[in-house]
């Protein structure tokens, strides 16, 4: 029976190796993450090794050598465990591993879920590195702790990567590391020149970013934060009749500056869109090299239910998108934050398929999502403006910054 087992393991493992990374869309998915990423970020040649290579754990983990005779035939507790061996865990699931001073290191493990590969604690609970090839074909590879994902990894689901920080099993997001071969940019509006009854001028001569907010932890910044500012966002209209009376001046400084700027406007769900639109359009600016217009999406669920739920939303703003990309001739971005891609945007999936996505997601995890850029912070410094500044960086580094500009600015 023991050998029967013994062949029944390396079978699943087999199989297991399936370069299963050789799926068309987990391939782009894979060369996506590989373009906009580099040595800097965490697991980074984890996730390369295994867009070139595949899954080479069970490589690394199968046990090698003959299997002891202890390990077929002989009670546990009578004999150190030593080489290769065959054991169930406290679970009753079958391992197949690799023991010294009668521990077990590492080994592939099967059950009803599927199969595992790496490393194991002395309760031969998974622990370490490894990999899981789930029985419904998504696959995991990296840090777990007592039979959980815990740390750093990627999972392939549905033949979406994730690749980030786990907790506890479930996945968080990517934790960054911030550096200066990063691009930043920052966004602003009228509260970059007020604050109360006192008003403020921007400096545009000195201006470099010097805090990523306090949310930011040191140990996640290589270097000393002084970074320079590669694009901006100003903040034109909202709704139907508002107007940011600083947006002039602080477009056409950028534009001196030879720093990308691009106009936004704050959508009102109690307003017509097509009127939204063409306040946005009589009070913007729209020049060649201009960054691609934004929209500013940040309803309460109450505001989303008030108009007649989500349906109704995403058909307004659709409305909007198609008069601004008629105008500018240039398909507009969506900026919203992680709980509105979380709740509300599989509703639209023409637009998540079809825009570039500016998320909000303070603190240390990137967004899960394709996107051009993420806010991460909303009390940032920057020196030239006095108030607290919103920091965005953008999602890739020089070379894939230089292809957004040629293909998404305006013409």
């Amino acid at each position: 029976m023991r050998y029967i087992l013994t062949l029944l393991i390396y079978a699943i493992a087999c199989g297991a190796n399936a370069q299963y990374h050789q799926k068309p869309h987990v391939k782009a998915e894979l060369n996506y993450y590989l373009q906009r990423h580099d040595v800097q970020d965490e697991g980074f040649d984890m996730v390369a090794r295994y867009a070139n290579k595949g899954d080479s754990t069970l490589t690394v983990y199968k046990p090698n050598g003959k299997i002891s005779p202890f390990g077929m035939f002989f009670n546990w507790k009578d004999f150190p465990r030593e080489g290769t061996g065959i054991v169930k865990d406290p679970k009753g699931r079958p391992i197949m591993g690799t023991f010294h001073a009668d521990t077990l290191v590492s080994g592939i493990r099967i059950d009803s879920l599927g199969t595992y590969a790496g490393q194991f604690n002395r309760f031969m609970e998974a622990s370490g590195h490894g990999s899981f090839l789930y029985t419904n074909n998504s696959f995991y590879e990296g840090h777990w702790e007592n039979d959980q994902r815990n740390g750093f990894g990627f999972c392939i689901y549905n033949d979406n990567l994730k690749a980030g920080e786990w907790r506890n099993d479930r996945f968080r997001g990517e934790r960054m590391n911030y550096h200066s071969d990063r691009i930043y940019g920052i966004d602003i509006s009228r509260y970059q020149h007020e604050r109360g009854r006192k008003r403020y001028s921007i400096d545009w001569n000195r201006m470099r970013i010097t805090s990523l907010g306090r949310r930011i932890s040191n140990e996640r910044v290589t270097g000393t934060v002084d970074y320079p500012i590669s694009f901006v966002y100003v903040k034109a209209t909202e709704g139907i009749s508002i107007s940011n009376k600083y947006f002039i001046s602080d477009y056409e400084s950028c534009r001196r500056k030879g720093v990308p700027v691009g106009a936004y406007h704050f959508f009102s769900t109690r307003q017509a869109p097509r009127e939204q639109a063409s306040h946005f359009i009589n009070n913007a600016r729209f020049k060649h090299g201009d960054l691609p217009p934004m929209l500013d999406i940040e309803p309460s669920d109450a505001h989303i239910k008030q108009m007649g739920g989500p349906e109704v939303l995403f058909r307004n703003i659709r409305i909007w998108l198609d008069i601004v990309e008629r105008h500018t001739s240039t398909r507009p971005l969506l900026y919203v934050n992680q709980r509105f891609v979380n709740v509300w945007l599989d509703y639209a999936p023409d637009l998540k398929r079809n825009y570039q996505f500016w998320i909000a997601r303070y603190g240390e995890y990137k967004p899960d999502i394709h996107l051009a850029f993420w806010q991460l912070c909303s009390d940032g410094r920057v020196t030239g403006i006095t108030p607290d500044v919103d920091i965005d960086a953008f999602n890739g580094y020089q070379g894939q910054w230089e292809e957004f500009l040629r293909e998404h600015c305006i013409k």
